[in-house]
């Protein structure tokens, strides 16, 4: 039985892309959805057996009519080829009020055939054609759904986070042990687990996440833990049974510069018995937009800093790149600093997100591009806002936790 795990979709991320002349459609677009044609053309040719998404499909809970239409034609595909699709349901895919639907929630409606949404903390039994295979979903908890108003009355949003996680670890265990032994087991979870490495999706979400342990999730009665929420691929846990994040299929910021990209395909034996059933696992690096960062420094005295910065943009591979330059320099070399003959240096670039000038005594002046300003989170804004700032980190990062509440507390309003 083959799987294919990948998480974090984010179909309507376009910052730092351009209007494909073409299409019509943002080069960024065209670069996610390339992504994920090449998970659907390896399910296809791979002989896999489930295709399986851990969250967010979309990049918000408003999916445009033309995301909706692309992410559509590639789920058929599938669906036309008999293959199984799990949809795990996102914090990005959630509605800001419960009475609204999902953003992936029109496929169950529709009932595409071979597409389960999981949009429950419960066990799905997905029929696959190596077998049936069962699936302990644990989607973004609607606080709504695990907590009343009357009990969360009165308790800070710490407070909430945590009876939340606890209330989360207590129906895992439950629904784990309800999984039928002589049955594969996996668990799709979209979730941030004590001690994974995060990077973007700190500054995506509203709110602060809800952490739980790798303990929690697993269990001895799965073969394998599919996460999804964290950008980063990375493998928590190693066997018994294995615990990993697929990471994005594509890089959303700077902070995933060095990050591979790509997806995840695991092998079980269902006729062996629980706990040994996993007999392969390979992460398949796909080529995703890269990202480059020139860090130049400026000696003082330095009677052309233009050509400084150019010879350091020279030695990096900026063309199909998003790119964004940071030059130290003193304060008498910034107004010789022609930024025009950067920006002819960086021509091959996809796109140059910005210029940043830092001078001694001075703030950092970020030159950003309003297509890019748009494109922008709260939360990513406000930290490239803070990154143009001299503050203590410790200053910085009170400021941080601070708008992450203010926009928990706006979410919990809204719902």
């Amino acid at each position: 039985m083959r799987i294919l795990h990948f998480s974090d979709l984010h179909i309507g991320v376009e910052n730092y892309g351009r209007i494909d002349l073409q299409t019509g459609l943002s080069t960024r677009l065209i670069d996610f959805l390339s992504s994920l044609d090449q998970v659907v053309e390896y399910a296809l040719t791979e002989d896999v057996d489930l295709v399986l998404l851990a969250g967010d499909a979309y990049k918000g809970r408003d999916p445009s009519q033309t995301h909706q239409r692309e992410f559509a034609i590639r789920l058929a595909q599938l669906s036309q080829a008999g293959i199984p699709v799990f949809l795990l349901v996102g914090n990005h895919d959630l509605p800001s009020a419960v009475s609204r639907a999902t953003a992936v929630e029109i496929f169950s409606t529709l009932s595409l055939p071979h597409v389960t949404v999981g949009d429950g903390l419960r066990n799905y039994t997905i029929q696959t054609k190596a077998g049936p295979l069962q699936i302990l979903a644990v989607p973004w908890p609607r606080r709504s759904g695990i907590l009343s108003r009357e009990e969360s009355r009165g308790m800070t949003i710490i407070e909430v986070r945590d009876e939340i996680q606890d209330r989360m670890t207590s129906a895992i265990g439950r629904r784990a042990a309800e999984l039928d032994p002589e049955i594969p087991a996996l668990l799709a979870g979209h979730v941030t687990v004590n001690g994974a490495t995060v990077g973007s999706e700190r500054s995506m979400m509203l709110g602060q996440d809800h952490v739980l342990l790798a303990g929690s999730l697993g269990r001895p009665q799965l073969d394998y833990v599919a996460l999804g929420h964290i950008h980063k691929h990375q493998v928590l846990r190693w066997d018994n049974p294995m615990v990993v994040y697929s990471g994005s299929l594509q890089r959303v910021d700077f902070s995933e510069e060095n990050d591979e990209k790509g997806f995840c395909v695991i092998e079980f034996d269902p006729a062996a018995p629980q706990g040994r059933r996993l007999t392969d696992f390979a992460f398949h690096r796909l080529d995703a937009r890269p990202f480059v960062t020139v860090d130049v420094t400026v000696a003082p005295g330095e009677q052309d800093p233009t050509d400084v910065v150019l010879r350091a943009i020279g030695r990096k591979e900026v063309a199909g790149a998003v790119v964004r330059v940071r030059v130290a320099l003193p304060p008498e070399a910034e107004p010789h600093l022609r930024e025009a003959d950067l920006r002819d240096a960086l021509r091959s670039a996809h796109y140059v997100a910005a210029i940043n000038r830092e001078t001694t005594g001075e703030n950092r002046r970020t030159r950003l591009s309003a297509e890019a300003a748009q494109g922008l989170e709260p939360m990513q804004a406000l930290k490239l806002y803070l990154d143009g700032r001299e503050m203590e980190q410790e200053r910085r990062e009170k400021i941080l936790r601070r708008a992450e509440e203010l926009l928990e507390d706006q979410r919990i309003d809204a719902s």
